[in-house]
């Protein structure tokens, strides 16, 4: 049950902070947005608690599941319901419109700071003794 409440914290932090960055950066942002941002501050909370690996290894691998969750959001949100909440058609590369290289590439800059927090968020709950 303990590792719930800290998941579920990481998620909230994710929340919040996604949305914070996107309104700061283009204005507004969507709720579907929100949850993946959760979801990925969540994921990386996971993996900081059973990962052994540098913080560089960790936004690898960070982008990857974020480019991979902003792949499949984007299909269902953008192509099947058709609502439209951000295309990349006209940043090259791209897949679909749905994610492209710049954006995978801030995706490993942001995890990185991302793991920081989750290894702040994991320190108060297992502290070093």
């Amino acid at each position: 049950m303990k590792q719930f409440g800290e998941t579920t914290i990481a998620f909230l932090m994710g929340f919040f902070l996604y949305t914070l960055i996107e309104i700061t950066g283009r204005g507004y942002t969507h709720w579907t947005m929100a949850l993946a941002g959760g979801l990925t501050l969540a994921m990386l909370y996971r993996m900081e608690c059973t990962l052994h690996a540098s913080y560089v290894e960790k936004a690898l691998l960070g982008a990857l599941f974020v480019t991979a969750l902003e792949f499949t959001v984007g299909i269902f949100v953008n192509l099947i319901l058709g609502w439209e909440v951000w295309n990349y058609s006209e940043v090259y590369p791209n897949l679909l419109g749905q994610i492209c290289l710049p954006f995978s590439a801030l995706w490993f800059i942001l995890c990185i700071p991302a793991s920081m927090i989750c290894r702040r968020i994991h320190l108060q709950y297992h502290p070093v003794t």
